[in-house]
This record gives structure tokens, sequence and C-alpha cells, in this order.
């Protein structure tokens, strides 16, 4: 038997509602399934279990306001639910981390959708007549009440800049961090890039961050101290999760992570991207896309910009910035060239490295751009 607690979504993340459950009890699940959505305030996240099984009964109810840590259900073997195994019940602490909402809205049938609008915009669930089934609430009902111009989008924007500052404050109050920046000839890997591209379907072909994303994983590897968590020390992870910044037209940014990167082809890479960032952008992301960082990776792509400096994301110990490729002086062996280059900046934590490390770390990523045949 298993115990499934809520899952801390973010360093700034104390607590989520409960919006719905995926499962019932005695449904069988495996490793990655989604078995609830849980809002926060970067959006609905759909939550999975990291274990096969069978659920359990479910502990918590729909729309209950949940601690991060909280039992959940149970994650039970098959031989446990054919005995009929029970966990035992939640002792009244345990029962006390649930906080429900206002009760009138507990009672009152209405979709999740309509309840997160309603919440958004202020409205009292117990005013708006529904027209669903059996008198349920939706959207639709939500909006006709509604005299509000102001769109949703802008309150989740507002919700998300408020996590985002919140977690940034905390890192550059806790973290002590330094800072680390080189300049790297693009030269060798725009131009491989431009000959692969020849070979493949226009949706198919590469961009240059999927170059950048794989040459820092694979530094990762040769330079493991800032693949790390810091964790009253740092802890060194197994697998590199590259965390990749996404700004919300709305406003604000989320954080979905590429899990294992260093393995994954340039090709592969190019899908994920394509898959996550449009998703990112929705607030459709799965926990395992937002918990399982390990390094974090923010670019500015084509502008004006030439470098960005990070704040780290705790408990990372390390962020890198690429600022966007643009033409300038280049010396090389003795002779002056004009050549496309990118800024690379590191913000790390010196609890757990130093700029020697940090250097080692730069010097593996331009080392990989000057080899992208190997990438």
């Amino acid at each position: 038997m298993i115990p499934y607690q809520m899952p801390s979504l973010g360093a700034d993340m104390e607590s989520g509602f409960l919006r719905e459950w995926k499962v019932k009890p005695g449904d069988t699940v495996k490793r990655g399934d989604i078995i609830a959505e849980v809002e926060t305030q970067k959006g609905i996240i759909d939550i999975e279990v990291f274990d096969d099984g069978i659920i359990g009964e479910l502990l918590i109810k729909v729309d209950d306001k949940v601690p991060v840590g909280t039992l959940m259900t149970h994650i039970l073997t098959k031989d446990e639910a054919a005995a009929g195994i029970k966990p035992e019940k939640l002792t009244v602490q345990q029962a006390a981390t649930a906080v429900s909402p206002p009760p009138v809205q507990r009672h009152i049938k209405a979709s999740p959708l309509a309840r997160k609008i309603a919440e958004e915009k202020g409205i009292d669930l117990a005013s708006v007549k529904g027209t669903g089934p059996d008198g349920a609430i939706t959207r639709e009902d939500v909006e006709r009440t509604t005299q509000k111009t102001v769109p949703a989008e802008r309150s989740v924007s507002e919700n998300v800049r408020m996590a985002v500052a919140a977690a940034m404050s905390k890192s550059n109050r806790e973290i002590p961090h330094y800072y680390l920046d080189t300049t790297v000839d693009m030269t060798k890997s725009l131009t491989w890039m431009a000959e692969a591209n020849k070979k493949l379907p226009l949706q198919e072909r590469l961009l240059p961050v999927v170059l950048i994303l794989k040459a820092a994983a694979l530094a990762c590897r040769e330079v493991p101290d800032l693949n790390a968590w810091w964790e009253n020390g740092p802890v060194k992870k197994d697998h590199v999760n590259i965390g990749f910044v996404v700004s919300l037209r709305s406003g604000g940014l989320m954080v979905p992570s590429i899990n294992d990167a260093d393995q994954k082809s340039l090709a592969q890479l190019m899908v994920a991207l394509n898959d996550v960032i449009p998703r990112a952008r929705a607030m459709k992301l799965k926990s395992s896309e937002l918990v399982q960082t390990t390094l974090t990776v923010t670019s500015l792509g084509e502008g004006a910009v030439e470098s960005v400096y990070g704040v780290i994301y705790p408990p990372q110990v390390a962020i890198l910035g690429f600022g966007g490729i643009h033409e300038a002086p280049w010396a090389e062996n003795g002779m002056l060239d004009v050549r496309k280059v990118m800024t690379i900046t590191l913000a790390a934590d010196h609890r757990a490295t130093d700029g020697q490390t940090g250097n080692r770390f730069l010097l593996a990523i331009n080392k990989n751009l000057q080899q992208p045949e190997k990438l």
C-alpha cells in the first residue's frame, strides 16, 4: 500500500484546490497516468501517479483546499485490493489539513470550469441559475451573470506573476548567487543546422534553441555539480531534466521541464518543445513537467538583447541564460572576422558550487556547440 499525497508543484506552492478526480476507487493505474486536476496559482495542473497499482479510497473531496503533503488516496497492489484491505481512517490532525471552501459553493452543482471562472470574477454561485443537467451551473451561466469586462486571462496572469514573484523573492533572499558569462561563436552550429534542415520536411526543421538545449544537457553530464538541487546540502540528480522558460501571452512565465533531455535527439527535442510550449501557454501541464526540473534555461531567441541574467528557481542550484544570436567582430588565430555569436550567462548557487565549476560548465557548453554533429 503506497500513500499518495498532494505533490508540491513548485517551491512557491503551499496548497492547491482539487478540481476533479480522473479516477475512482478500484481503477487500475500505471506510472504516469493522470489521476486528478489540481488548481494552483499557475493554473489547472494534471497530477500523475508514480507507481503501478489500484486506486484505493478517495480521501479528498472535489473543491477542497489541500495543503502540500496531505494524503489523497492509496495505491494498492492486486492482492491488497482483492483482500479488501483499507487504510486506517484519517486522524483528526490529518483531516484538519484539508481546508474546505465556503459551504455555499460545496453543495451547488457546477462544472469545475464554472467554479474557476466564478472564483476569478468574484461571483457567488448561489446567485447563478444553472441551465445544465439537473440544474448544474455551466460556464455560460457564469458568463451571463457577470457584467465585468476584464477577461479571465488577466486574473490568471496576475496569479502567475504573484507565484513567480514569491519564488524569485525567496531565491534572492536565501541563495547567494554568483554570475559568469561567455560569448560563443555559433557559426559552426548554424552552418551545420542549415545543412541538416535541407534534408528535413518543413515541419520537422530544427531551430537554434534545440542545439542550445542539447549542448546544455550534455554539459550537465560532464559537470554534474550543476545538475542538482539544494536540500540542506547539494544533491546531484541522476536525470537531466531541463526547464525551459515560456513567456505567456497574457503576462508571466511558466517553466515546463523536458525530462531526460540529454538522451533525446535534436529531432526529439524539437518535438518536445512543439508539444510543451503550447500546453504551457494554455496552462495544461502535467505535474512531472513542473516538479522534476534539474536545471533551468531561459533563451531570448532572436532579439536586440544580447544577454540575460536569471534568478535561480529553488531547489535548483543554477540557471542558464542565452541571449540573442547577433553579428559581432571575432578575432581568431590572429585574424579578424565577423561571426554570428551568442552570449551565455550562468547564475549559480555559491553554497553548492564555485566559479571554477561554473567555468568548466560554460566551457563544456561551448565545446558541444563547436561540435554540432555530435549533439
